[in-house]
């Protein structure tokens, strides 16, 4: 749900992977849960259609039309951190496995599999994907990691709503890890989640908007990563930041969604 921002190393967190992962997982996750509501939904101005994946990745957002100060570096799908695959971490709640198969460090094509394993009534694989990172000069700590990724007819509205699902069963559960390979004598690690909804504008020109928080705490550490997904048409466009400890994660920087939206919604209209 790319090697981003300064963070620190180790231990399985939402950061280590594009934000787009994270939000697939959500979605996965989200299974045949009834939508709970809170996404602000409005009627688009004018049909938008399916864009390729060329046209995806043109409507992307640059460093340019962001200005000075800005720095977008555009990333292969699916690239991120993968460490030893020291074994499944297991959730306490099997509605939130999915979420940690994604974020946990296994293999890719093993992690993958995991997840699609869950039920779920639409599939959160989009047609086209588009990952970027956006830095800021100004405050590193608020650079961006996020992207653009494209469904086919009524599904990223339907996925969007069964994310809205989620927030009930997964809003607080623990998973448990097995130790490392290289030193079994560790033994498990027991950590916390909490995944929380924040109160989110819809950007002009999006349909509707949804924003949360998901954190990793793991002793005196917590790591948050905090995400805005707004859907435009049937594309869904997703930022985040990242915390660590007592730092938390800053609010996605407005001018770069709004900009990415904008940017998406004329696309989509040709």
């Amino acid at each position: 749900m790319p090697h981003r921002a300064p963070r620190p190393a180790r231990t399985p967190r939402p950061s280590r992977l594009p934000v787009p992962l994270l939000v697939g997982a959500l979605l996965l996750a989200a299974g045949c849960a009834a939508p709970a509501g809170g996404s602000a939904d409005r009627a688009a101005a004018a049909p938008a259609r399916e864009l390729s994946a060329a046209e995806l990745r043109a409507a992307a957002v640059t460093d340019a039309e962001l200005g000075p100060g800005f720095t977008v570096t555009a990333i292969a799908p699916g690239h991120g951190e993968t460490g030893p695959d020291g074994g499944r971490e297991t959730a306490d709640k099997p509605v939130c496995q999915p979420l940690l198969d994604a974020v946990a460090p296994a293999a890719g094509p093993a992690k993958a599999a995991r997840a699609s394993a869950s039920p779920a009534p639409v599939s959160a694989v989009p047609y086209a994907e588009t990952d970027l990172s956006v830095a800021l000069a100004a405050d590193p700590s608020g650079s961006l990691y996020g992207g653009l990724l494209g469904y086919r007819g009524d599904r990223a509205a339907r996925l969007q709503a069964e994310l809205e699902g989620l927030f009930g069963p997964c809003a607080e559960f623990s998973s448990t890890a097995p130790p490392p390979p290289a030193d079994r004598s560790r033994g498990a690690t027991r950590t916390g989640h909490r995944l929380s909804r924040n109160d989110t504008p819809t950007p002009e020109g999006a349909d509707a908007a949804t924003g949360f928080t998901l954190t990793n705490e793991s002793g005196a550490v917590v790591l948050a990563q905090r995400a805005v997904l707004a859907r435009v048409g049937p594309a869904l466009v997703v930022f985040s930041t990242v915390g660590v400890g007592a730092e938390p994660a800053p609010v996605p920087d407005e001018r770069v969604v709004r900009r990415q939206v904008a940017k998406l919604r004329a696309a989509q209209k040709g």
